[in-house]
């Protein structure tokens, strides 16, 4: 059973950046798609950015050129590396395996001064 684990939220000023990590178990890399969602309050979770088994990426409009995703899997790892964060940034940002639609707990980002 796929088993997820996010880490690195916090409270980050606008134009900080933020690297979150999701810990992945039972997971099979040569199938499985992650990606990194969020969700703020009174919103819809909204997809942020995914990574394919072959490891192309995939961003949304409002992140693409401040976001990264990538992953280390001799680590068992997706990160999500935020630059030049904005107020807007603010949510819960959850990990999630497409194929087994598995979450993780989420961990949240606040981006205020």
């Amino acid at each position: 059973q796929a088993q997820l684990v996010e880490s690195g939220g916090g409270l980050v000023q606008p134009g900080g950046s933020l690297r979150l990590s999701c810990l992945a178990s039972g997971i099979n890399w040569k199938l499985d798609m992650l990606g990194w969602y969020r969700q703020a309050p009174g919103e819809q979770r909204e997809s942020v950015a995914i990574i394919t088994p072959v490891g192309s990426t995939n961003y949304a409009t409002s992140v693409s050129g401040r976001f990264r995703i990538s992953r280390d899997i001799a680590k068992s790892t997706v990160y999500l590396q935020m630059n030049n964060l904005k107020p807007e940034d603010t949510a819960v940002y959850y990990c999630h395996i497409v194929r087994s639609a598995t979450w993780g707990q989420g961990t949240q980002v606040t981006v205020s001064s």
